[in-house]
C-alpha cells in the first residue's frame, strides 16, 4: 500500500512539474488581415454606350466612333465590376 502511495505522488509530481506558473510570454508576431473598401465612385457602373442614330452608318463612322465607343465603355465595365467583385465578393 505504502508503495502504491509513493507512485500515486511521484507520478502526480511529474505531471505538475510540467505545469508552468509563469505568464506567457507576448507574440512577437502579430497578423491581422484587413479588408480593402472600395470608394464609392469605383462602385459607380460606367456610362452605357450612347444610342447609335436610326440610320444607316458610314462604314467610317461604323470603325471609328461605334466601334471605339462600345470597346471602351464594356473594358471599363469588366474592369470595375472585377475589382468590386476581387474585393467585395457576393455573399
Amino acid at each position: 500500500m505504502r508503495l502504491l502511495v509513493v507512485a500515486i505522488v511521484g507520478a502526480s509530481a511529474a505531471l505538475v512539474s510540467g505545469c508552468s506558473t509563469k505568464p506567457a510570454d507576448e507574440p512577437t508576431v502579430l497578423l491581422s488581415m484587413t479588408r480593402p473598401t472600395v470608394p464609392e465612385t469605383a462602385k459607380q457602373k460606367c456610362d452605357d454606350p450612347v444610342p447609335l442614330p436610326d440610320r444607316d452608318l458610314t462604314e467610317g463612322e461604323t470603325a471609328s466612333a461605334w466601334g471605339r465607343d462600345r470597346s471602351a465603355l464594356r473594358t471599363c465595365e469588366g474592369r470595375r465590376a472585377a475589382a468590386v467583385e476581387a474585393i467585395e465578393p457576393q455573399q
